[in-house]
C-alpha cells in the first residue's frame, strides 16, 4: 500500500508546527520525527483554522 499524499501545504504545516512549538524537531529530524500527539494536534489546529475561515466566508 502506498503512502497518501498530504492535503495540507508544506507552508501551512510549517506554520502550525511553529505555532505549536515543535518546528525545531521537524527541521532536525523531518516530519517523521514528530510525536503522534503533535501530529494529532497539528490536524486539530488545521481543522480549527478551516472552520474559522468558513465562518469568515459566511459573514
Amino acid at each position: 500500500m502506498g503512502r497518501r499524499r498530504g492535503v495540507m501545504s508544506d507552508r501551512l504545516k510549517e506554520e502550525i508546527a511553529k505555532e505549536l512549538g515543535f518546528y525545531d524537531t521537524v527541521q532536525q529530524e523531518g516530519w517523521g520525527g514528530i510525536k503522534s500527539r503533535d501530529a494529532g494536534n497539528m490536524v486539530k489546529r488545521a481543522v480549527e483554522m478551516a472552520q474559522e475561515q468558513m465562518t469568515k466566508d459566511r459573514s
